[in-house]
């Protein structure tokens, strides 16, 4: 690990990170000391979220918010009765690196994105 990698990591053991449910902005924010680090954006469709897109900010790279967030948005999700569908390739790939998830994971279908294009 690089030592500006190790310095941002210990930095943000001693920070407070947060994520919160934006409904109606459609997204799951995740902050570091109250500053706004990156969101995943989100469409409800029945009793699904669709997860359309995620973004950390660059001064934010590399110091894991990015799972952070996907993970708590998707317990989130669980604890709704939703079920999780991934169009954002972020989600996507964590969805395949975290199995757990599988019991709320629905697959990509045209329907799904004829819906999310329709926004």
């Amino acid at each position: 690990m690089a030592e500006e990698q190790r310095d941002a990591a210990a930095e943000d053991a001693r920070s407070e990170v947060s994520v919160t449910d934006v409904p109606h902005s459609h997204r799951y924010e995740i902050t570091l000391d109250g500053v706004t680090a990156g969101f995943t954006r989100y469409a409800d469709r029945g009793n699904q979220r669709i997860f359309v897109h995620t973004e950390i900010d660059d001064a934010f790279a590399g110091r894991g918010l990015g799972s952070r967030l996907i993970s708590e948005a998707l317990r989130a999700t669980r604890a709704s009765g939703k079920r999780a569908v991934a169009v954002c390739p972020f989600v996507a790939e964590y969805l395949d690196r975290h199995r757990e998830f599988d019991d709320v994971r629905d697959p990509v279908t045209p329907d799904v994105l004829a819906a999310v294009r329709s926004e």
